[in-house]
């Protein structure tokens, strides 16, 4: 190797690593601020062999190294039956890291041809099937939380979505109970950005699975959200970084909302104020 290919790998090697710092830095800060692993945990971390869930479980496994609290971790794979569903490959890898995992097979895919017409989108009936079946499987090995690899352009993503297509102020959550109240999920990437993702997976070489396996119609209402997301972001750097911080501070008497908020009961202190003038002008 010459010394100009032993730089460039010196550089590589030094922005995968600060990298991987940001991403772990900000993992820590979710699971702290939420509260989302406690001592004696067992959580089961959803992997889809897409770069999210790669980096989800690469997150928690040093977590676990480093962490004031025990907890354990089973990676928990659905596999839908896709036509050309690559089946080693997670498998293999989990078992090179010697991390416990459970393959679920589950015929999500023929299911959702049979019900879903010809063109249209499949993705809510998908997720529902998919929701069902890891809430089954969290039950059956006994796992005390959900870990998803939802991350903080996946939240911005979808309060837009809620907006625009829902008339509905509502994202992702970093930690929820499901409706029936048997399980605690989490997202312990909710404030990484995907463009560090992108960076440490590459850098990684995780053995991706194509996301282009389902040839069902794809959720195009996202995908507009996403690249007007992007746009903005090339156009002005930093807004959504800004964003999320707005998610983050939410003022709900200056929102409409007024289940949330009682402005019924609002009334003006001008009297209150009045009596304290005179008083102070008695004594």
């Amino acid at each position: 190797m010459n010394t100009d290919d032993l730089q460039k790998q010196k550089k590589q090697a030094y922005n995968l690593n600060k990298v991987q710092k940001r991403l772990r830095r900000n993992a820590g800060n979710a699971i702290a601020d939420f509260n989302m692993i406690e001592e004696g945990d067992k959580i089961m971390v959803c992997m889809s062999g897409g770069k999210d869930s790669y980096v989800l479980l690469d997150m928690l496994l040093n977590l676990r190294h480093n962490a004031p609290v025990h907890f354990d971790l089973v990676a928990v794979n659905l596999d839908q039956k896709h036509p050309g569903y690559p089946e080693d490959i997670l498998p293999n890898y989990l078992k090179s890291l010697g991390v416990e995992y459970k393959i679920v097979q589950e015929n999500v895919y023929g299911i959702v041809k049979d019900k879903i017409p010809e063109g249209k989108t499949a993705c809510s009936l998908c997720s529902r099937l998919r929701r069902g079946i890891l809430y089954r499987t969290a039950t059956e090995i006994g796992a005390t939380k959900i870990a998803l690899g939802h991350h903080r352009d996946d939240l911005l993503e979808t309060l837009f979505l809620n907006m625009f297509y829902g008339g509905k102020m509502k994202s992702m959550p970093p930690k929820l109970v499901t409706d029936d109240g048997k399980h605690v999920v989490i997202r312990p990437l909710a404030y990484c950005k995907e463009k560090d993702i992108i960076k440490f997976a590459q850098g990684k070489n995780y053995p991706i699975i194509p996301a282009d396996l389902c040839d069902v119609t794809p959720n195009v209402q996202r995908a507009v959200i996403k690249r007007m997301l992007l746009d903005w972001e090339r156009q002005y750097p930093g807004r959504l970084e800004t964003m999320f911080s707005a998610m983050q501070n939410i003022t709900l008497s200056h929102m409409v909302d007024s289940k949330l908020f009682d402005f019924k009961q609002i009334k003006a202190q001008e009297k209150q104020v009045s009596e304290r003038i005179e008083i102070r002008e008695i004594e």
